[in-house]
C-alpha cells in the first residue's frame, strides 16, 4: 500500500497516474472510486468529488488513466480491448496500492464501462455498488455518429485547445479514444454479459438527452443484471450529468451511496 497524499502521482506498473484524495484514507472510512469518462481527467470532475464527499462522509479517490490528464501517456493506436484492459488489468492493482477496504465504484461514460467489466469479471468483495453515469454496455448508432461529430470539432474548432487545459498529452487523450470508437471493429463491443455477474446493487444516472446513448443502454442493465437496478433519467440533461445538473446528479448518487453504506452501518446516515 502506497502512502497517501492530498493529490500527487501514483506508481502503477510503469505509470504514473495522477490522483486526488477528499477525505478520510481508504483504510479508514469506506472509500468511492471515481472513473472519469472518455475524454476525462481527476480534475474534471471538478468540485463534484469534494461535493460527494460532504454529503455521503466517505472518502472519495480520483485519478486520470494513463494517457489522460497529467498521468503518463499510453502507445497510439489504443488497443480495442483498452477498456477491458483497464478494467482487468489496472483497477485491482490501484485499488490494492491504496489500500482499498470497501466502497463504490463511480463511473462516466467509459469509466462506467470499466467499472462494470470489473465488478462482473472480478470477485472483489470490497465492492458494494455501482453508481454508472450515463454508461455504455453496447454501441449505438448515436454514439458513433456523436464521436464522429467530436472528430470533426477537434479537427476544425478550438476543442483542442479547451481539452489541452486538462490533458499534458491531448492528442493521446483524444486520439485513443476517438479512433479506438470509430474503427469498424468496434462495433462489436459488448459487454452486456458482464451486467449478469455483477453481485452489488447498480445505479443507472442518465440525461435524457444524452448524445451518446439512448434508454436502451438501460434496459440492457434492467434485462442482464440479477441485482437491483436504481434508474434516475433526468430531464433535458445530455451526456454529463454531473457538469449539466450537478445538484439533481449528486443528489441522486449521494442518497444511493448514502443507502448502501446504511445498510453496511457506515456513512452520513450512520451518524
Amino acid at each position: 500500500m502506497q502512502k497517501l497524499q492530498p493529490s500527487g502521482m501514483l506508481q502503477i506498473g510503469s505509470a504514473e497516474l495522477e490522483y486526488r484524495m477528499i477525505g478520510p484514507p481508504p483504510h479508514e472510512a469506506p472509500t468511492l472510486l471515481m472513473l472519469h469518462e472518455g475524454l476525462g481527467s481527476a480534475g474534471q470532475w471538478g468540485d463534484f468529488p469534494d461535493r460527494l464527499a460532504t454529503a455521503t462522509s466517505a472518502g472519495v479517490f480520483v485519478y486520470s488513466r494513463a494517457g489522460y490528464g497529467q498521468s503518463s501517456p499510453v502507445p497510439l493506436p489504443r488497443p480495442l480491448t483498452y477498456m477491458h484492459d483497464e478494467a482487468l488489468q489496472v483497477l485491482r492493482k490501484l485499488l490494492d496500492a491504496i489500500g482499498f477496504r470497501r466502497g463504490i465504484l463511480i463511473g462516466h461514460s467509459d469509466g462506467a464501462s470499466i467499472a462494470t467489466i470489473y465488478a462482473g469479471g472480478v470477485q472483489d468483495h470490497r465492492i458494494r455498488g455501482l453508481s454508472l453515469i450515463a454508461p455504455h454496455f453496447m454501441v449505438e448508432d448515436v454514439s458513433i455518429a456523436s464521436i464522429a461529430a467530436a472528430k470533426r470539432a477537434y479537427e476544425s474548432t478550438d476543442l483542442r485547445e479547451k481539452l489541452a487545459r486538462w490533458h499534458t498529452h491531448v492528442d493521446v487523450a483524444f486520439r485513443g479514444w476517438n479512433e479506438a470508437w470509430l474503427d469498424p471493429e468496434f462495433r462489436k463491443w459488448d459487454i452486456s454479459e458482464s451486467l449478469a455477474y455483477i453481485r452489488v446493487p447498480v445505479q443507472i444516472v442518465q440525461g435524457e438527452a444524452d448524445e451518446y446513448g439512448t434508454p436502451r443502454q438501460i434496459e440492457i442493465a434492467r434485462e442482464e443484471c440479477y441485482c437491483p437496478v436504481d434508474v434516475t433519467v433526468l430531464p433535458g440533461i445530455g451526456h454529463a450529468p454531473q457538469r449539466e445538473a450537478p445538484k439533481r446528479a449528486l443528489i441522486a448518487i449521494s442518497d444511493f451511496v448514502n443507502r448502501i453504506l446504511h445498510l453496511h452501518g457506515e456513512g452520513a446516515l450512520a451518524a
